[in-house]
């Protein structure tokens, strides 16, 4: 075995595979990739914004020594943050609903954040904020940190421009903060205008980890509506059984967001006459198995 003795962690995040699905699809001419995020060093793609957004901080001089990193997530960019503040030698305080699964917490612990539970998203950004405002702390706030999207116009969308060579002709992705759907929406439009990009958001009732539909007060700054083509609503039963398949019958093993972006995927491959559709897998399905994903 050749080993790189010059290869660092950090330059395993992104050109991560893409696979196409071989038994879930059902329109013939239709081609659907999935994009396997899970493979990035901190298991998911929120590893990109995660280095993006304090390497950022560090070089514009807003990360200063003594202050600490606070910043609200789902889960996924808290684990990619706590991996990376590991990295930089940061101090990180991440602050999460209380009903995440114990092995995103575990996770971020692992690697020596420190980690706040409350009871909704909405008020782990109001405690972020007033943490900021006692002085000592820095928030990345990747809801509206352009270092976000800009890690998927660097990374993500010119990788899969190259590994489609160009067929690309739709991009389906489930919408959170939103940095994924807006950099690789920015870099594939500029490609070829015609790339149709598709967001997931979760139906009326249904609840869904790592998709959202944002109350207009909290909607990510970094957001641009003009930039989606179409948003498609999944239903948490949808998210569900489509992960399980995505299991079962693909071997990938992955999380309920990740679920619904290729059902959105799989309905969308059925109203075309011929295409290629490349949709996001966000993590991987080990950081579930406390709940009932897979039960």
């Amino acid at each position: 075995m050749i080993v790189n003795k010059n290869l660092k962690l950090l330059d395993l995040v992104g050109n991560t595979p893409m696979v196409a699905l071989q038994r879930i699809p059902t329109n013939p001419n239709v081609t659907i990739y999935a994009k396997l995020e899970g493979n990035n060093p901190g298991g998911s793609v929120k590893d990109r914004a995660a280095y993006s957004m304090i390497k950022g901080a560090i070089d514009r001089g807003e990360l200063q020594p003594g202050v600490t990193l606070v910043e609200a997530t789902s889960g996924n960019t808290g684990i990619a943050l706590a991996m990376m503040s590991s990295l930089f030698g940061v101090p990180i305080e991440l602050v999460m609903p209380e009903d995440a699964t114990r092995e995103r917490v575990l996770s971020m612990e692992a690697f020596g954040a420190k980690v706040t539970l409350t009871p909704t998203m909405e008020g782990a950004i109001d405690y972020a904020n007033a943490q900021v405002a006692k002085g000592g702390y820095l928030m990345l706030n990747q809801f509206a940190n352009p270092d976000n999207y800009n890690s998927h116009y660097r990374g993500t969308g010119p990788e899969i421009w190259r590994d489609t060579e160009g067929s690309i002709t739709h991009f389906v992705s489930a919408m959170g903060t939103t940095g994924t759907i807006m950099g690789v929406s920015r870099y594939l439009k500029e490609q070829n205008a015609g790339v149709q990009i598709v967001g997931c958001q979760p139906s009326d009732g249904s609840r869904i980890p790592g998709i959202r539909k944002w109350p207009e007060a909290y909607l990510p700054k970094i957001f641009e509506r003009q930039r989606v083509d179409r948003i498609m609503e999944v239903s948490e039963e949808e998210a569900v059984q489509m992960t399980r398949r995505l299991a079962r019958e693909e071997a990938i093993f992955c999380g309920m967001s990740s679920g619904g972006a290729v059902s959105a995927a799989v309905k969308l491959a059925a109203e075309l006459s011929a295409g290629v559709i490349v949709c996001i897998i966000c993590d991987r399905g080990d950081r579930y198995l406390s709940s009932d994903l897979f039960g």
